[in-house]
């Protein structure tokens, strides 16, 4: 019960696990839409796409949330609008203004002099140096983004299945498409400091990713997806004081480790379909039979 309770003494410590609860929270609900629409790669380009925000920010003497928000958002829309406006594949425009930003942003970090560890924990993740000015930015940020999909959730929902359904029914199908890149960008700003640029991607896909291994009802794949985030960040949090180890790496292997367990034991994990073979194979000859019947 000591190993649980003594941590708790510590200052620090309360931050880095009310930051990392909200993170995996945030990031498993907005990672939930990640997933389904299959756009995992831009939470990795539009991570990477904060950093030149980042270093701008610590040479104007800003709080470097704002450089790494106003960079990853300008990102996310641009992206939106190039792939509308320019007629190109939404992974294109992601492939070339993720590089383009992330070498602007190693241009700029490349002429500071001398080793600087605020950028430096952006890159990696440290939830444990947060301070109490990073955690009230962290929980508006955060606490805006959950808000935001709690009141427009099954409009999400409805443009991510069926766009063109949804532009029908009157919904404004482009600018929710900007809204859900905001959304991604500002929960990826949230996440920065916990677990860092590199590591980032996984905290939006691999909870959601999980959820979807072991449900496939949506209000249930969000509220799973949401539990695994915060429990993982926790004894993520947890490991990383006790071995001295990164705290991000360890967070993210925790979900990984979640992740592997589904797919061995999940109810259509491997463990499964070995269990149930015939059962799987009268399914798919009652497929055939139907695409015959179909087809006489």
């Amino acid at each position: 019960m000591d190993l649980l309770l003594d941590p708790l003494g510590f200052s620090f410590f309360l931050r880095a696990l009310v930051a990392s609860t909200l993170v995996g929270a945030a990031c498993a609900i907005v990672g939930t839409y990640v997933v389904l629409r299959g756009v995992a790669f831009i939470g990795d380009a539009i991570a990477h796409a904060g950093f030149p925000g980042i270093v701008v920010a610590y040479l104007l003497g800003w709080p470097l949330y704002v450089g790494a928000t106003i960079a990853a958002v300008g990102t996310a829309l641009a992206i939106g609008v190039v792939t509308r406006k320019a007629g190109i594949r939404q992974d294109t425009a992601i492939g070339v203004l993720f590089a383009g930003t992330f070498a602007l942003g190693v241009f700029l970090f490349s002429g500071i002099s001398g080793y600087v560890a605020d950028l430096f924990s952006f890159l990696f993740g440290n939830v444990l140096a947060i301070g109490p000015g990073d955690l009230v930015a962290l929980v508006g940020l955060g606490l805006a983004v959950i808000v935001v999909v709690a009141l427009l959730w099954k409009e999400l929902l409805y443009a991510t299945f069926d766009p063109l359904g949804a532009a029908a029914s009157g919904i404004k199908v482009e600018r929710l498409e900007l809204l859900f890149l905001t959304l991604v960008a500002i929960t990826i700003v949230v996440s920065l400091q916990a677990v860092g640029i590199i590591l980032v991607v996984a905290m939006l896909v691999t909870p959601a990713a999980t959820a979807q291994l072991l449900t496939v009802r949506f209000t249930r794949l969000m509220l799973v997806a949401a539990a695994i985030g915060i429990i993982s960040a926790v004894v993520g949090l947890y490991i990383s004081y006790w071995l001295d180890v990164a705290s991000g790496a360890t967070i993210v292997l925790v979900q990984t480790a979640l992740f592997v367990i589904a797919v061995f034991v999940g109810p259509h994990g491997l463990i499964a379909q070995r269990r149930y073979p015939v059962l799987r194979l009268a399914e798919d000859e009652l497929d055939d039979a139907h695409a015959k019947g179909s087809a006489a």
